[in-house]
């Protein structure tokens, strides 16, 4: 019987350990600065790459404020379109891709394709006489590459907790808008330069962040497993996509953007401080139930009564379609993190079916008025299939509303053939990490835990010391060890051993042993 460390055993009171404390006080002191004034969760400046190229993208192809000497009509409705076939494309072959973030290759390709793009696009201001040609050829090109950068983001923030995609993701929001304000005040030769360097930018923040990942979570090259699709989240997002496509163009008031717009910085801002305020009982649930009613508002409410102006209007349309576009975020990673789904065929799947339905919605808009109906009607339809899509959403997302729930992503277990019919088939990593939580969620549900706690559970049964697991969560020194203590009262336990049988989980020795038995 293998010899048991005092970590191993983690007894109720052994918490206090002093083995274990040291452990835990090297890894606080390694970990240091996860927290400001003992509840802001500090962002490394990597991981908020992620909002340079949504900055890039407003910048170089919606044109909210470049004069560009072409339409931007054929460029973007390209871009958007080859963005869309590539990341399909790449979920189709997730399997041999397996990681773009750990290739120096693709992130190599990645920023020469995105660089060719802003050269194409800015170049069409010193060769007016080819602009058209040149505005396209740039829209093919960028959705190639930014379909690749979206990838690679995906991998980042699929091996991410919730609790720090929820940070990292929304404050990376903030920081893309205000480089757009930045930008805003260049001169052309310097906004030309600039907006080049940008995809290279993301790119070597995307590198860094790699690293910042614990070896355990990083994006591997293994084979991955299958699963079905998670279609109720996928077109979650889709339906506020159709919606949000209706009356993208019209939200654009004031030379902002669909990412530097204000009601985007203040949904962004409102889940960040959100994270930062509630801490520990901070509710994902909040951020949807906070985009419904916005969402609607800007859709029916706003314009039916004829309420404020416009900017009102537009400012409420892209708050609400950020939440959720925060929260979508924060459940597909969620089902990578949690279950081991693959972030290049999940992420590639979502975005694909997203970015269809945006198109679907900014199409309808444009059909309606190429047929001749009166602008007062399109904005009644509009509004009407809007609330519909919201409606619908509302529905999905009602049949789950739990962050931990798989949303229907479950392995797919292939039918293999052995020698010895009787010979048990070893489990991927995917499989087993599938299982511990689909079973954290039944005992949290089972046991009343929280939603922190649940996360608490998840960690312990990953092995994760209190030291990684305050450091996982931003919670401040020695909550982690009162919310095991309370998972412990709960589930009527006193060992980690206890809990590691209720889990189902593998001891390090069985599970040695298993490898060695299958090799």
């Amino acid at each position: 019987m293998p010899k048991q460390t005092p970590c191993d055993t983690h007894e109720i009171e052994p918490i206090k350990n002093d083995k274990c404390d040291e452990l835990d006080a090297s890894l606080a002191e390694e970990l240091r600065g996860s927290l400001l004034f003992g509840y802001i969760p500090v962002v490394p400046l990597a991981f908020l790459g992620l909002g340079i190229y949504r900055a890039w993208i407003e910048i170089a192809f919606v044109g909210t404020f470049v004069p560009f000497p072409f339409s931007m009509a054929t460029p973007r409705d390209l871009f958007d379109s080859i963005m869309v076939l590539t990341v399909v494309l790449c979920a189709i072959f997730a399997k041999k891709l397996k990681t773009l973030v750990g290739r120096r290759s693709a992130l190599t390709i990645t920023g020469i394709l995105l660089t060719t793009s802003t050269v194409l696009s800015f170049s069409a201001f010193y060769a007016p006489n080819i602009a058209t040609e040149l505005g396209t050829a740039s829209g093919i090109v960028g959705g190639v590459g930014i379909a690749f950068m979206i990838v690679i983001w995906s991998e980042i923030y699929g091996s991410l907790n919730p609790f720090r995609v929820a940070a990292y993701y929304s404050l990376s929001i903030v920081a893309g808008a205000l480089v757009i304000y930045v930008y805003e005040g260049f001169k052309f030769e310097w906004l030309f330069v600039m907006t080049a360097l940008l995809p290279l930018v993301s790119l070597l923040c995307a590198h860094s962040a790699l690293l910042h990942i614990p070896k355990s979570d990083r994006p591997a090259r293994r084979e991955a497993t299958e699963f079905s699709i998670p279609w109720k989240a996928v077109f979650l997002m889709a339906a506020y996509a159709f919606a949000y496509g209706l009356l993208e163009m019209s939200s654009y008031s004031g030379g902002f953007g669909p990412h530097s717009s204000p009601g985007t910085l203040f949904a962004a801002l409102a889940i960040f401080l959100g994270v930062c305020i509630r801490g520990k009982h901070f509710d994902f649930g909040l951020i949807y139930r906070g985009a419904l009613p916005i969402t609607v508002a800007a859709f029916l409410l706003l314009p039916a009564f004829n309420l404020f102006n416009e900017s009102v209007s537009s400012f409420c349309i892209s708050a609400g379609y950020t939440m959720q576009s925060i929260l979508i975020m924060i459940i597909i990673a969620s089902i990578c993190y949690r279950y081991g789904a693959s972030p290049i065929w999940l992420f590639g799947i979502e975005r694909g079916v997203r970015q269809i339905f945006m198109l679907l919605g900014r199409d309808t808009s444009q059909a309606l008025g190429s047929i001749g109906v009166a602008p007062a009607n399109i904005e009644v339809v509009t509004s009407a299939l809007a609330v519909i899509s919201i409606v619908a959403a509302t529905m999905i997302f009602m049949s789950e509303k739990e962050l931990s729930s798989n949303w229907g992503a479950v392995p797919v277990i292939p039918e293999t053939q052995s020698i010895l019919p009787t010979e048990p088939r070893s489990k991927t990593p995917a499989e087993k990490k599938h299982e511990l939580a689909t079973r954290v969620a039944t005992v949290a549900r089972e046991y009343k835990l929280s939603t922190r706690e649940e996360e608490v559970l998840l960690l312990l049964g990953q092995r994760k010391t209190v030291g990684i697991i305050e450091r996982e969560l931003f919670i401040a020194n020695g909550t982690a060890k009162a919310h095991v203590r309370h998972i412990y009262q709960k589930l009527d336990i006193h060992t980690r051993q206890e809990l590691f049988d209720m889990l189902g989980v593998e001891t390090e020795h069985e599970s040695n042993k298993q490898s060695s038995t299958s090799l």
